[in-house]
């Protein structure tokens, strides 16, 4: 149910770099944290979908936001502001506000629009998405499910839901909404990322590796999802594969830092393992 938030948006935020750049990774820090705790649930504030942030994980685009500037996010304000009830201008508004990084108040209006047009599915799905970005999962994945409909499948909406599946630890669950999105979209490089992932979650590894090189191999992969096979080949213990995936999209220095986190993380995720071990009782005779 949506229900109302008294939060008034604003346009003040500088423009700059959208968030979610290629070179950070909300995913692989919830990925990393989640197989950390050896299968514990993880709801990380931010959400699932790619190793190079928001725009590939089915809660966006399927490219980078374009870069805007704080005049014209300050325009769209003014604009919304003369007049709430429009709903292009919100829906733009919106946008803005989510490509600056400002997604608690892209989600405020969009709330709004959700509440003066509920059967509309583009709102729904925009503001489905946008809770997702700002870490109100439970609520986003109740809006997403009014964000389409059986006999009319968004399989964009479909990515989405599993992405947030995914955040909530329902794996299983993540699993089966990407595998009805690439029954509308066939080896959508997006949804196949995000399914890679999700088996990673749960342990899947090799077949994690399989998905995500099924991934690159489509005409429409970009960097992300390389860079989403190469987290999965180091968690594999393969270093060297990991690094030379990096490679291909980052540069030296950056690719070999990576790396290192992989590293880094395989050598204290090994000495738990050992440590665990040690501590377990030895069988009595």
């Amino acid at each position: 149910m949506i229900t109302a938030h008294s939060t008034a948006p604003t346009a003040s935020a500088k423009a700059g770099r959208p968030a979610g750049s290629m070179r950070r990774s909300p995913l692989a820090a919830a990925l990393l944290v989640s197989l950390l705790a050896a299968g514990c649930q993880s709801r990380s504030p931010e959400t699932t979908g790619s190793i190079g942030g928001l725009p590939s994980l089915g809660l966006g685009g399927s490219g980078p936001e374009r870069t805007i500037s704080r005049r014209e996010v300050e325009a769209l304000g003014a604009s919304y502001a003369s007049d709430p009830n429009d709903l292009n201008t919100a829906m733009r508004y919106a946008q803005g506000l989510r490509a600056v990084g400002q997604r608690t108040q892209a989600a405020a209006v969009l709330q709004q629009a959700a509440l003066r047009n509920p059967k509309n599915v583009a709102v729904l799905a925009a503001y489905g998405k946008t809770l997702a970005e700002v870490g109100r999962f439970e609520e986003a994945a109740e809006v997403l499910q009014n964000a389409h409909t059986p006999a009319q499948p968004d399989w964009r909406v479909l990515s989405a839901q599993g992405s947030v599946a995914d955040q909530l630890g329902d794996h299983a669950r993540a699993q089966g909404f990407y595998d009805a999105a690439l029954k509308i979209r066939p080896n959508e490089p997006m949804v196949l990322s995000n399914l890679g992932l999700s088996y990673a979650l749960s342990r899947q590894l090799d077949r994690a590796e399989e998905t995500l090189r099924l991934a690159a191999a489509q005409p429409g992969a970009d960097p992300r999802v390389r860079q989403n096979l190469a987290l999965v080949l180091g968690l594999k213990g393969r270093l060297p594969d990991a690094e030379a995936e990096l490679r291909r999209d980052l540069p030296p220095e950056e690719a070999a830092a990576n790396v290192q986190a992989l590293r880094s993380f395989a050598t204290r995720s090994g000495a738990a393992k050992a440590d665990h071990a040690a501590r377990k009782p030895a069988p009595r005779g």
